[in-house]
């Protein structure tokens, strides 16, 4: 992947747990396009929060997106 994207620096993804259904988004916003519906209980693995927004990928096909905040669990101790 760093052969393909420009960053000054990576980020290391701290697995999460939906608490609750959410749709991975394209953008941050609710009406921006629906790239997946993730279920209560899936891995999101969080990259950045921002406002009421999750951005990262989900663990099972690593399909980027953006998740409302208030859908993820606490962070593992």
């Amino acid at each position: 992947m760093a052969s393909q994207l420009f960053a000054p620096h990576y980020a290391k993804p701290v697995a999460r747990k939906l608490t609750e259904g959410a749709a991975l988004r394209e953008r941050p916003d609710a009406a921006s396009e629906a790239l997946a519906e993730m279920d209560a209980g899936e891995e999101f693995k969080l990259l950045d929060i921002t406002g009421a927004w999750a951005w990262g990928y989900r663990g099972s096909d690593h399909l980027v997106g953006y998740i409302p905040a208030s859908a993820l669990g606490q962070a593992p101790d």
